[in-house]
């Protein structure tokens, strides 16, 4: 059974920086394609970023230049690196977690229903 759980949110002030982590177990997590995506209240999943096999990178519009995806295979483990934080990043982060990568334009892509594999999520709050 696929499990994995979400660490790293918390409060911070516009301008910082913060790193998520997601752990997996219950699977062989090398062969999985990973992502993480964010909810505010009254809205639906919005796709941060995902990570192929190997390592090939793909990230939602409203983050790119601003937060990094990589993972560590021997840890079980994908990383969410964010910078330069503002009010609208506030949400719930999710880790999630599919066989197959699916791409657009040769990056891999942070589609809600490509993941059938979810985390609780971890709470970011950007105070301005």
């Amino acid at each position: 059974q696929v499990h994995l759980v979400e660490s790293g949110g918390g409060s911070v002030q516009a301008g910082d920086s913060l790193r998520l982590s997601c752990v997996a177990s219950g699977y062989s997590h090398s062969t999985y394609c990973m992502g993480w995506f964010r909810q505010v209240p009254g809205k639906g999943r919005e796709g941060v970023a995902a990570i192929s096999l190997n390592g090939r990178a793909g990230y939602g519009d409203s983050v790119k230049g601003r937060f990094t995806i990589s993972r560590d295979d021997a840890k079980n483990t994908v990383y969410l690196d964010m910078k330069i934080l503002g009010p609208d990043d506030t949400a719930m982060y999710y880790c999630a977690a599919a066989q197959v990568c699916h791409y657009k334009n040769d990056a891999p892509r942070a589609s809600e229903s490509y993941f059938p594999y979810w985390g609780q999520g971890t709470q970011v709050t950007v105070s301005s």
